[in-house]
């Protein structure tokens, strides 16, 4: 009974954390659309302007002040 317990457990985990393996790579496409159709050093270029865009844009968030109490 609790070996049966443990592999249902352990089937379920496995099943959860396959859902969200499949939902986080399906949600963030590996390349930009607009770089499938240029050449390496455009691809290079395109996805550096991206990181950089993305940094600024975490960067300029405002962050959640704690309170000291």
């Amino acid at each position: 009974m609790r070996a049966l317990f443990s592999v249902v457990g352990l089937l379920l985990v496995l099943a959860i954390v396959g859902v969200l393996v499949k939902k986080q790579l399906s949600s963030a496409p590996l390349m930009p659309a607009a770089a499938v159709g240029s050449t390496p050093q455009q691809q290079i270029q395109q996805i550096q302007q991206q990181f950089r865009q993305n940094l600024e844009s975490v960067m300029q968030q405002a962050r959640p002040v704690p309170d000291d109490n």
